[in-house]
């Protein structure tokens, strides 16, 4: 018997030295044997995005001398090709940049704004709804703002040559890149949106309307002549070189509400970063015209209130606790967020920890309170769960934590002619319909309110933690008005219960549905947890999951990343 267990002790043993990444010093490894998900691990960089081939290019870059900014910007480039629902030049995002060398943070909001000539007068139907055409077509685009951002970016940060960050999705583009069975079935399952517009059905199905297939090439010229301008002639080629040009072209030629001017007057704006704390970990997220960040603050704070470690992961009490408190903050973010360039937003109390003290005081531990009502054309029900996320870091502890959308999946369904990319439905992130409610009752229904010139307000948060003063995680998500909740679930699962990096992705999470009042919980959660929710009043529906965080931990000396499983294609790759 006694050679049997030595036996097994040097079987182990050898099965540990395998598995072990050469790369990552066996004492900085988390202990890999007491849990069932584990993380990617690496001693140097990192990318994590939704498309594994944009996180290949993004390392590539990291492995070629890039910094962690050159390979957000490669790997963002990469996602407007290998993800075009969700990744673009078309849309808009927020991006934090660390730098570490000065231990300080950066916010680039590069949110798209609303044409010059937009009015709410234009979206509303005579009987006071909103218009399709918010959501649909060419006239909801506003001016696109992720050039702008990446280009910003590269020149505040950015270590290699521009034009090498942008080759490489001029290559897939132009060579074409193999298409997953994911990727053809989204394409089809959109195909009244992309159809809408013959120049984007040419690009995505084939010349006899037949849709491509799994392992098939998808070719973009037209993508790869935009993206070879902007090597070129940075973000100038694109809001006033050809690329302008042939924006304008189109939209004259079809009634939309871009000009020259917008094109022009546009900007990627710095801001400072929203920052907050839960439980002595430091967060810094992004401030307006995100409402996102303020909204995981004010969240979080609540939560402060409670023992959701004693309460236990995945029970009852602290999934009734969360869905409590993010139902508080959602009606705050809902009411009060605007673009603070034009607006005030009440952000001091939103993010106090007094304040979130008496949010908590309305908060039962045993009952659920009543579902607010959400107004109709509740804003953020337009935005897309399809926004993507990606987080990268390098050797030096730079860092990037970047969100970026075209709105709705496909965004507006339009694909400028000899452009190539679609372009985003921002209009129907305003809160249109509750400001032409507004005028027939003068109550206050939201701060989002379209006027040209003006960023609606989005979920969209990236978002960073420090540990004691260094940079310690870095997380976002797509998902519309999940996000703020998919965000904070994620901060909670590396807080309170100390999972690892992919314990925190792969955990259930659950989402209140303003609209119809239910709990959206995913799959994975017991029967019997169901059932006390149940209990203490919740509507609980087993739903779809919620969010697809792309995530990086800092375990110096060396990185752990988790690319969120919810959704196929995603990958972390290391330096």
């Amino acid at each position: 018997m006694g050679h049997i267990k030595r036996s097994l002790a040097i079987f182990l043993g050898n099965i540990c030295l395998v598995a072990a990444p050469i790369s990552v010093q066996a004492q900085s490894l988390p202990p890999l044997y007491t849990t069932i998900e584990n993380p990617v691990l690496g001693d140097k960089g990192m990318v994590v995005s939704q498309s594994s081939i944009a996180s290949e290019v993004g390392a590539d870059i990291l492995r070629n001398g890039g910094n962690a900014v050159d390979a957000a910007i490669a790997t963002a480039f990469a996602l407007a090709v290998t993800l075009p629902r969700a990744g673009n030049i078309g849309g808009d995002g927020f991006m934090l940049v660390h730098i570490a060398k000065e231990n300080r943070t950066y916010a680039i909001d590069y949110r798209s704004v609303a044409p010059a000539a937009a009015a709410v007068d234009l979206f509303l139907e005579p009987d006071g709804s909103v218009s399709g055409e918010a959501y649909r077509g060419i006239k909801a685009a506003g001016i696109p703002g992720t050039v702008a951002g990446l280009y910003r970016a590269h020149q505040r940060f950015g270590q290699l040559p521009w034009k090498d960050l942008v080759e490489p999705a001029i290559d897939l583009a132009e060579n074409g890149y193999v298409l997953s069975w994911d990727a053809v079935d989204i394409i089809e399952r959109s195909r009244d949106r992309i159809s809408a517009e013959g120049v984007a059905a040419n690009v995505f199905f084939k010349q006899d309307g037949e849709s491509y297939t799994n392992g098939e090439r998808l070719k973009h010229p037209d993508l790869a002549w935009s993206l070879k301008n902007i090597k070129i002639g940075g973000a100038d080629a694109f809001y006033r070189g050809p690329i302008a040009k042939r924006i304008v072209k189109e939209m004259s030629e079809n009634d939309g509400y871009i000009t020259a001017e917008d094109l022009d007057n546009y900007r990627a704006v710095d801001r400072e970063p929203l920052v907050g704390s839960y439980r002595g970990v430091k967060i810094v997220t992004m401030p307006p015209a995100s409402g996102g960040g303020a909204s995981i603050i004010e969240l979080l704070n609540i939560l402060e209130n409670f023992d959701l470690k004693a309460a236990g992961w995945k029970s009852a009490q602290s999934y009734h606790l969360m869905a409590e408190a993010m139902k508080l903050s959602f009606s705050d973010r809902f009411r009060y967020a605007t673009d603070v360039d034009f607006g005030t937003m009440p952000l001091t109390t939103m993010t106090s920890k007094t304040y979130a003290k008496e949010r908590a005081k309305q908060m039962s531990e045993r009952s659920a309170s009543p579902m607010g009502q959400t107004e109709p054309g509740d804003p953020f029900a337009h935005e897309s769960r399809d926004t993507t996320h990606f987080s990268v870091v390098d050797s030096q502890g730079n860092a990037v934590s970047n969100t970026f959308t075209l709105g709705s999946n496909f965004g507006s369904g339009v694909m400028l002619d000899g452009t190539g990319f679609m372009l985003g439905n921002l209009m129907g992130n305003f809160g249109i319909g509750l400001e032409g409610e507004e005028r027939l009752d003068g109550k206050l229904r939201s701060a989002n309110k379209l006027r040209g010139g003006h960023r609606p307000i989005s979920s969209m948060s990236p978002t960073m933690l420090f540990k004691d003063g260094q940079l310690w995680a870095l997380v976002g998500s797509p998902g519309g008005n999940t996000i703020p909740s998919t965000i904070s679930q994620m901060i909670i699962n590396l807080v309170d219960y100390d999972l690892t990096v992919a314990e925190a992705t792969h955990s259930p999470r659950i989402y209140p549905e303003y609209r119809t009042g239910e709990l959206s919980v995913e799959r994975g959660v017991s029967p019997d947890t169901l059932r006390l929710l149940e209990a203490w009043g919740h509507r609980v529906t087993v739903d779809a999951t919620n969010g697809s965080t792309q995530t990086i931990v800092l375990d110096i000396p060396g990185v752990q990343g988790a690319a969120d499983p919810r959704r196929p294609g995603a990958s972390a790759v290391s330096e």
